[in-house]
């Protein structure tokens, strides 16, 4: 069991950017209005911020990243690792992560490199970073978590569609004794088929029948270049998974649920959210959404989420963690912060 302990690293600031481009839900063309109050109602979602042509998971992490960086006033010679997790780089090779240290103008001496997770990457980033700088050889970091989903969607397919947002978070991470960080992951890969695009990768590569979309069944329209979700099988996995998970990190580390500021989640789905809240018999009062501006932005929405619920600058608070989704993958994890800067969401 993936159980550790990671001393040494502080989250010092959480910044975020979406697309200048907003989408409702309630204007969704191929379901009827009764079904789009169903869906809004079930999933939480009312709209998104999707991606304009050209725009790449790294612009938005970019720019998250600018402005973190000048409201930390941190000089950018002292920043040596940055780590880019994502589904959706910027481009097959290199990694996006290489790019970013070039653009943001980092040191040649910044250790660079790409993760390639969704739903679960801000807890796994989070981990390989803490435990990277309790060497203490890393003094400032950034981990920086973002998708663009909304290309590998398909308009025409209500299941996925309406649910995914596009964003980009920043997250600068400072060496510091007198921090802690508890984690638990966990992996399923029997779970694959529940959320994965077919083809364009090597086991399956393009071909002349990639791009026929097929009608699957009422209104789940897509091809084999598309995100295909079964949200019957996410369901029951996240419900069935993610309560334990946590509650074995509480349990292993011996800390107290109650004592905790907030839960954050992994933005995916209202009804499936709130289900694994009860379970744990957390507040609601405690548990922060961004399900209904922002939709599911995969790797970006638990530090989307905690940027919205810090709220500018802030003292300290203890955090739980909980992500889980494609993969299957997910994890835990428990810190506690000291001052934050969270800025407000950039628009580009």
């Amino acid at each position: 069991m993936s159980l550790f302990r990671v001393t040494g690293t502080e989250i010092k600031g959480i910044g975020a950017a979406v697309p200048n481009s907003a989408v409702s839900n309630r204007d969704y063309e191929f379901i009827s209005q009764a079904d789009r109050e169903l869906l809004i109602r079930t999933t939480g979602i009312e709209s998104r911020y999707i991606a304009l042509n050209g725009q790449t998971t790294g612009d938005l992490c970019y720019t998250a990243a600018e402005k973190l960086i000048g409201e930390l006033g941190w000089n950018r010679s002292e920043i040596d690792l940055l780590i880019f997790v994502s589904q959706s780089p910027d481009h097959f090779l290199p990694a996006t992560s290489i790019i970013l240290q070039d653009r943001l103008g980092l040191p040649k001496t910044t250790a660079a490199f790409d993760i390639m997770l969704g739903c679960s990457g801000y807890v796994y980033g989070l981990s390989v970073a803490a435990s990277m700088m309790a060497t203490g050889g890393f003094r400032r970091a950034l981990l920086l978590a973002g998708d663009v989903s909304s290309a590998g969607v398909n308009v025409k397919d209500k299941s996925t569609y309406p649910l995914f947002g596009d964003c980009g978070t920043a997250t600068a991470l400072e060496y510091n004794r007198d921090y802690e960080m508890f984690f638990n992951l966990q992996s399923d890969g029997s779970g694959k088929d529940a959320i994965i695009i077919p083809d364009g990768g090597l086991r399956h590569p393009i071909d002349n029948d990639s791009l026929i979309e097929k009608e699957y069944e009422a209104g789940v329209i897509r091809h084999r270049r598309n995100l295909w979700l079964n949200g019957f099988d996410v369901f029951n996995f996240s419900v069935r998974e993610g309560p334990p998970n946590i509650t074995q990190l509480l349990t292993h580390f011996n800390l107290n649920i109650e004592e905790t500021d907030l839960l954050v989640m992994h933005q995916a789905n209202f009804l499936m959210n709130e289900t694994i809240r009860k379970k744990l018999k957390y507040p609601a009062e405690k548990t922060p959404y961004t399900l209904k501006n922002f939709g599911n932005t995969s790797s970006a929405s638990i530090p989307l989420t905690l940027n919205q619920a810090l709220n500018g600058q802030t003292d300290g608070r203890k955090l739980l963690l909980a992500s889980f989704g494609v993969g299957f993958s997910w994890g835990s994890c428990y810190l506690q912060t000291g001052s934050m800067i969270c800025p407000a969401v950039s628009q580009i």
